[in-house]
């Protein structure tokens, strides 16, 4: 290593050079290379790219140094320089993704450990009091005077639009609840907005007894929660996905409310949604983990003319302009709303409008592969 290092930003959309760089650097280091990354900090030592760290928004990842030059400063220089461009950003509050023999090392630049899939990756984050601040808010919310026995729910819903799939199952699950808590993913990369979405599950559990409605929060289900990550072995990709997500719910957020059961729907068309109850089961019930475990209860879908409801149906049906349908599965202000305000923003056929206009990104495909 020379002693001229050449660190810079670079946009990898407008340089086919610089992504085609990266992506061999990442591949030397057993990396893939993510498409949603928006911003790259590089390093070359006389021309020859030997570094890189990605930002999406506030996560940094793709953070890899050639073979032959770890060890040194350089992985500290690295990092400052990513996080003093995340600043710049906007982003003070950073999520960071490593493999879990790195760890030691981003503790000493004053990154905190969330969760960790054991031999694969360890999520981490800039502060010591974020995950803690955030379920103390949570834990002001619990309802005061329940037995200590009491059998506290959790539901999940991006709700994109809300349905009467959705209700039926957070009526469903109240039922069989002492309390109920309800949240609404909080991620803004579905068609219909946060703000729309929220809108409308207030709406629709309205009158509905013991249940505390919450916005979500980036620790659940969003971008740092639910990461397009860096495995070569593809076949772990989702299992660390889910399971990030699952063990910040199991380990955090369920203690602090005293959530014993979570409920969630069956899925009779996706295998992709199958399988992420699976994992749900498993990270919630049976891996280890010092936190109590959680009962995932799996219920029917309600139907209608037969067919279960789901999102994704009538987000399809809107696209065919087929309002007489859509208003059989959803109430009647998601009805209104929808030709009102969205039926005008999709072309008839188009992809599925899941994310910025057009293909969903990962974290609404999984929002949505979720069952929720």
């Amino acid at each position: 290593m020379t002693d001229e290092l050449d660190f810079y930003a670079v946009d990898p959309a407008t340089s086919a050079r610089e992504r085609r760089d990266i992506r061999a650097l990442l591949g030397r280091c057993g990396l893939d290379y993510e498409e949603h990354i928006q911003v790259f900090v590089v390093c070359r030592d006389a021309g020859r790219l030997v570094a890189c760290a990605g930002l999406e928004s506030n996560i940094v990842k793709c953070c890899a140094i050639d073979p032959d030059l770890r060890g040194g400063s350089l992985s500290l220089t690295l990092l400052s320089e990513v996080v003093h461009l995340a600043y710049e950003r906007g982003h003070s509050h950073l999520f960071l993704y490593t493999r879990p023999e790195n760890v030691s090392f981003f503790q000493g630049c004053g990154f905190y450990a969330l969760a960790e899939v054991p031999g694969y990756v360890t999520l981490m984050e800039n502060t010591p009091v974020g995950i803690r601040a955030y379920c103390d808010r949570l834990r002001a919310q619990r309802p005061r005077g329940l037995r200590p026995d009491a059998r506290i729910g959790g539901v999940v819903i991006n709700a994109n639009p809300f349905t009467l799939g959705h209700q039926y199952l957070v009526k469903l699950a109240a039922a069989q609840c002492d309390w109920l808590h309800l949240f609404v993913v909080s991620e803004d990369v579905s068609f219909v907005s946060y703000r729309d979405r929220f809108a409308l599950v207030e709406q629709g559990v309205r009158g509905i007894e013991r249940l505390t409605l919450h916005h979500g929060s980036q620790y659940m289900v969003s971008r740092a929660t639910f990461p397009d990550y860096f495995f070569k072995e593809k076949g772990v990709v989702g299992d660390c996905c889910t399971a990030i997500d699952l063990l910040l719910f199991r380990n955090h957020i369920a203690p602090a409310l005293g959530i014993t059961h979570r409920f969630v729907g069956t899925e009779p068309f996706c295998e992709t949604t199958r399988k992420y109850n699976a994992d749900m089961k498993f990270w919630l019930q049976g891996a280890g983990s010092t936190a109590p475990a959680v009962t995932v209860i799996e219920e029917a879908r309600t139907r209608s003319g037969g067919t279960p409801i789901s999102a994704s149906e009538v987000r399809r049906l809107l696209r065919s302009r087929d309002l007489d349908r859509i208003r059989a599965l959803v109430p009647a202000p998601t009805f209104e709303l929808l030709r009102e305000k969205y039926l005008s923003k999709i072309l008839p056929f188009a992809p599925d409008p899941l994310g910025h206009g057009g293909e969903p990104d990962a974290p609404a495909r999984r929002a949505v592969a979720a069952g929720i």
